[in-house]
């Protein structure tokens, strides 16, 4: 059974976009861009304020709707299976991230878990930009040891740079 606490906190969720206002949203596109040019992977940051509360109310986890953005998100959906997503879910305050079976044997759940951890202090610290910032950095630097850039070889962009506001 779901807590009282956590159907109000998504009754009473605060917008995404008063976190994340236009120009945080362009910021973070042109970031992804930048780390994209640095290697091969494609990474996709959605986010949500909360989720529907009958979702809340069957006690959905943050991770789950998260593998439900992987999916509707098409991330899983690259030539190299390298597609990674970190997802957002204020109401929670959770971060999770989701990455295609790609990376499968290359990097643990606890290095995932770890950079989650990560943007979730500088969340919670009052800085949401710097958190995904932050995440970015950390998942380019994975993606760069892993995927890297091939001489003589163009990289397409599979993926929109553009975060998404899922609701």
């Amino acid at each position: 059974m779901v807590g009282p606490a956590r159907l109000l906190r998504h009754l009473f969720a605060r917008p995404a976009r008063s976190l994340f206002p236009a120009d945080s949203l362009h910021r973070i596109a042109a970031m992804i861009r930048a780390s994209e040019s640095r290697h091969r992977g494609e990474i996709v940051f959605a986010l949500e304020s909360d989720m529907p509360l009958r979702e809340v109310w069957m006690n959905v986890s943050p991770r789950d709707r998260a593998l439900h953005a992987f999916a509707h998100l098409h991330v899983w959906n690259t030539a190299a299976n390298n597609g990674v997503l970190i997802y957002l879910q204020l109401a929670d305050r959770r971060i999770e991230i989701v990455a295609d079976r790609g990376f499968d044997g290359l990097v643990s759940a606890e290095q995932w878990r770890g950079i989650c951890q990560l943007m979730e202090e500088r969340l919670s610290a009052g800085e949401p930009e710097a958190a995904v910032a932050e995440g970015i950095e950390a998942i380019t630097q994975l993606l760069e040891a892993h995927f890297p850039q091939r001489p003589g070889e163009v990289d397409e962009d599979e993926l929109p740079d553009e975060p998404v506001i899922l609701r």
